[in-house]
C-alpha cells in the first residue's frame, strides 16, 4: 500500500483549480453587489467600481480584489477607502453568495492591468523594438 500525501497546499507554481474558481465566484459576486448598490454607503454606491480580478490564499481564507473605477470618475485611492470602510458588509454579501466553510477576508488593491498593457504598447512601438521583431520574422522565414 501506498502512503498517502500529507501536502495539503497546492505547490505547483500558479494558484490551483480551486482558488480560480473560489476567486472567480468572489470576483462575479463582489461585481454583482457594486452594480446593484447593495450597500449602505451613498458615496460608494455613487462610484462605478469594476473587479479585474480576485486572487486567493490557498487556504482560501484572504481574498485580494483588484479594483479600479470606471473611466477614472473617482481616484482609485478614494474607491479602495471607500471599499475598505464597507468591508465587513461586503464579506457579508460575498459568504451569502458562496457556499464556503468561512467567509474570507476581503482586500482592496489597484488593479495595474491596464498600465501595464500601456506600458507594453509603448515598448512594441519604440522604433528598436520593432526592427528586431522584423529581423526575428525574417529569420523565421529562412
Amino acid at each position: 500500500m501506498a502512503p498517502m500525501s500529507n501536502k495539503r497546499f497546492h505547490t505547483g507554481s500558479g494558484p490551483s483549480q480551486r482558488q480560480l474558481r473560489v476567486g472567480e465566484l468572489i470576483r462575479r459576486t463582489l461585481s454583482d453587489v457594486l452594480n446593484r448598490a447593495e450597500i449602505h454607503d451613498p458615496e460608494l454606491n455613487a462610484m462605478s467600481i469594476t473587479v479585474g480580478e480576485v486572487s486567493c490564499s490557498p487556504d482560501l481564507k484572504v481574498a485580494t480584489a483588484y479594483v479600479m473605477p470606471l473611466m477614472g470618475s473617482v481616484p482609485v485611492e478614494n474607491a479602495i477607502a471607500a471599499l475598505a470602510r464597507n468591508k465587513a458588509e461586503l464579506r457579508h454579501r460575498v459568504a451569502q453568495g458562496l457556499t464556503l466553510k468561512y467567509a474570507p477576508d476581503l482586500r482592496f488593491r489597484p488593479d495595474e492591468t491596464f498600465d501595464r498593457l500601456d506600458d507594453t504598447r509603448r515598448m512594441f512601438s519604440d522604433p528598436s523594438v520593432a526592427r528586431d521583431l522584423a529581423a526575428q520574422d525574417e529569420g523565421d522565414e529562412d
